[in-house]
């Protein structure tokens, strides 16, 4: 995703004279291209995220479109202030990268983790929050964070992710994309869970049961006419996330079905427990642990179907089966 990332960046900034670029001492050869295209328009602001984002911010209100990029802990824990005051608070066209999000930096402890970054940045007035699902989303939703007013968080994963879509996809600001239709489960994935979540239906279409695949890669504002449709349609839905259940997508789609008294489909949250890891090991590790892999995942799936399909009444619409 970041190489997609640094990529995109290279090839826009030529065409957009106002883009500057904005890295917290990290990514220095990632940027290599970028610097020799445009060696006036890079700027290493070290290990200074907050003073970034307020550089950012003011570069915003005099007509540049800045990008502020470095690892997701540090952009947004670290910077929440400058974010909330500085770029929310003036409306300002920045766009904030989160790289190495959730767990992909899990080896490196907790202060490395991201799992509460969609949760913080989505409650700030007028922030866009977007999940790219693989690195061709990644290369739209640059594009499209710099046409949008205002201030927007690209949350990426770090590299070696499988690549989802053949071709790229039309990527809007808001609207879901649809991967796989299925009538007895739908699956919404954002960010670095969609590889996982075309796994997950592939092994549930091994069980005849047969799962739909969106990515809702937009988690600030939410698709609410797809969520209108989709959960009209499916009796379960499922969010699947890199991020603490709390507060980040489920948190926002449970928070969609208080205001919809009509929505009769459950749903069932996956994410990161409300736990810290303190355990050494990798991304791969942290997911086993979490039961944020493919496997563990679908056998949660089949005991909500089953508990769905043999419940002598309906559960209460909102909460995790």
């Amino acid at each position: 995703m970041r190489n997609a990332f640094a990529a995109e960046i290279t090839a826009i900034a030529p065409e957009m004279d106002t883009l500057v670029l904005l890295s917290g001492d990290i990514g220095n050869r990632l940027f290599d291209k970028y610097k020799e295209r445009c060696p006036d328009r890079f700027i290493n602001c070290g290990v200074a995220e907050p003073n970034m984002i307020t550089m950012a911010a003011g570069m915003a209100m005099s007509g540049l479109r800045p990008v502020a990029y470095t690892i997701a802990s540090f952009i947004t824990t670290r910077c929440l202030e400058q974010i909330r005051v500085d770029v929310c608070g003036h409306h300002a066209p920045v766009v904030i990268v989160g790289t190495g999000a959730g767990f992909s930096y899990a080896a490196n402890g907790i202060t490395h983790h991201a799992c509460e970054d969609i949760a913080i940045l989505r409650m700030m007035p007028g922030m866009t929050v977007v999940c790219p699902g693989d690195a061709m989303e990644v290369r739209q939703a640059i594009r499209a964070a710099l046409r949008h007013d205002g201030p927007v968080y690209v949350r990426l994963g770090k590299k070696g992710e499988p690549v989802v879509h053949q071709t790229a996809p039309d990527l809007v600001l808001g609207r879901a994309l649809t991967l796989r239709t299925g009538e007895d489960v739908c699956l919404l994935s954002t960010g670095n869970m969609l590889p996982t979540a075309v796994q997950i239906a592939d092994n549930l279409a091994e069980r005849n049961i047969a799962a739909g695949v969106v990515s809702l890669h937009t988690v600030k504002p939410l698709d609410e006419n797809f969520l209108r449709e989709a959960f009209s349609r499916h009796k379960l839905m499922v969010t699947l996330e890199e991020h603490s259940r709390m507060g980040g997508l489920g948190g926002a789609v449970a928070e969609w079905i208080t205001d919809h008294d009509s929505v009769t489909a459950r749903l069932l949250r996956i994410g990161s427990s409300d736990d810290f890891l303190h355990e050494a090991g990798g991304q791969g590790y942290a997911r086993e642990r979490m039961g944020l892999t493919p496997d563990a995942i679908t056998e949660k799936i089949e005991n909500a179907l089953r508990r769905i399909d043999g419940a002598a009444e309906p559960a209460p619409v909102g909460s995790d089966i």
